[in-house]
């Protein structure tokens, strides 16, 4: 493959309704679509779903662009690439900035599928046709959090992650719990806790959740194995997850019994695919988280989500759950819980390009 022009596009799309965490709540959400043709005029999309401001990760929209336009597309337009494994090494002389080096690594693998004339979950070693999917709820209000549930409990969601901090943690689960006594359901911390608050996450015991996500420091993998030595309820880790020596470190600590697994925050879907494996090897379970992404980014989602070891429905919702209107063609759909596989070659949908001029608020082409 011998890419000979790369476009770069700054959307912003105003989610339907506001997404509250224990750090931020975004409203309107920046992203950079990347766009990769090769001489042979085939065509990838690779999505950056860094946020404006640097609360996720250390990157921000701003960030990565220049990442992008100064160090990653002249690596890709100066280079012959046979397969996008490749494209990690490319980049080895940028530390970090993973979500910079995912955006165009995913149009790479798309590019890639593409011509070989197999979808992406093929080329990524898929197995599954329909993967099951769950739904996360981020708000500031009780009586908004039972009703989001209410109706994706009814539009088939396989489980429920709601966002917690120590201001709502005990009484927000109490009265989910109330409500809905059964299903699955897991809660997200984002780091609003420390060690000091053992006694309190014991207290969510009696919830019976899945799991919680990232309740320690972003970075941190031993006093997360401390906790978890300490609570019942199994600990996924997200944000401390950023490399696969980090996940082999912290399934070395039993720092962890789940991982949440993101394209962007891991650098692309190779490293992402090497992360799988490692857990697999060590049965500890994985799921594919989201970034409240356009479908271009949920597209490659679910080819990533189609491998074996992803047996806890992901972050995957329907377009209609965060877009009045998304940037592909079709839409993601979820029916009874489940979203289809693409079979199409590459990530198996195309982008409406006349939404995405209309979402653009600048492109840039390189040559």
């Amino acid at each position: 493959m011998n890419v000979k022009r790369v476009t770069l596009y700054h959307v912003v799309m105003r989610l339907r309704s506001p997404f509250v965490t224990s750090l931020e709540t975004v409203q309107d959400r920046d992203v950079i679509i990347v766009e990769v043709e090769d001489a042979d005029g085939v065509i990838g999309w690779g999505e950056c779903v860094a946020f404006s401001t640097p609360w996720y990760t250390e990157e921000t929209i701003k960030t990565c662009w220049h990442m992008l336009e100064d160090f990653l597309i002249p690596s890709i337009l100066s280079a012959t690439i046979e397969h996008p494994d490749q494209v990690s090494t490319l980049f080895e002389h940028v530390k970090r900035n993973h979500m910079a080096k995912a955006s165009m690594e995913m149009a790479i693998w798309d590019l890639y599928a593409k011509r070989q004339r197999i979808s992406l979950s093929k080329a990524l070693g898929g197995v599954r046709t329909k993967i099951e999917v769950g739904v996360v709820v981020g708000t500031e209000k009780m009586s908004d959090c039972l009703k989001m549930i209410e109706a994706y409990m009814e539009q088939g969601y396989k489980r429920v992650k709601v966002k917690i901090k120590p201001e709502n943690d005990y009484e927000w689960l109490k009265e989910i719990r109330r409500h809905f006594p059964e299903i699955p359901l897991m809660a997200d911390a984002n780091s609003a806790y420390s060690l000091k608050d053992v006694e309190r996450l014991k207290a969510l015991e009696e919830f019976q959740l899945m799991m919680i996500e990232q309740p320690l420091a972003s970075d941190d993998l031993i006093e997360h194995a401390f906790l978890q030595k300490q609570i019942k309820t199994p600990i996924c880790l997200d944000e401390s997850i950023a490399t696969y020596h980090d996940a082999k470190v912290a399934l070395e600590l039993g720092s962890c019994q789940v991982i949440n697994i993101k394209i962007g925050r891991v650098g692309g879907l190779t490293a992402a695919k090497r992360i799988h494996d490692l857990c697999q090897k060590y049965h500890v379970e994985v799921w594919c988280g989201g970034m409240l992404e356009t479908g271009i980014s949920r597209a490659h989602n679910i080819a990533l989500a189609s491998l074996p070891h992803f047996t806890i429905p992901g972050d995957i919702s329907a377009s209609s759950r965060y877009w009045e209107k998304d940037i592909i063609i079709p839409e993601i759909i979820v029916n009874n819980g489940e979203v289809d596989v693409p079979d199409r070659f590459g990530i198996g949908i195309d982008v409406d390009r006349n939404t995405l001029a209309k979402k653009a608020v600048y492109r840039q082409i390189f040559e």
